[in-house]
């Protein structure tokens, strides 16, 4: 049992380590973080027009097929 607690807080440790953000990360230096961040916006705000779009067009059928069952 001490063993298994000792090796999960040696890779805690470990991993901590590894994924700990710096300033050094040539995105920062290079001023290129906000063309990513751009690029990220642009895909999700495009992704979320789709998907509206999607919905309309759905809403818009749901309707014509409730008039068309009411017809019948």
């Amino acid at each position: 049992m001490k063993i298994k607690l000792f090796l999960i807080l040696l890779l805690s440790f470990l991993t901590k380590n590894l994924f700990a953000q710096t300033t050094q990360n040539p995105f920062y230096t290079n001023g290129k973080i906000y063309v990513v961040v751009a690029v990220i916006l642009i895909i999700f705000t495009g992704i979320i027009i789709f998907l509206i779009s999607i919905d309309r067009r759905l809403t818009k059928t749901e309707k014509e097929l409730k008039e068309n069952n009411k017809k019948d």
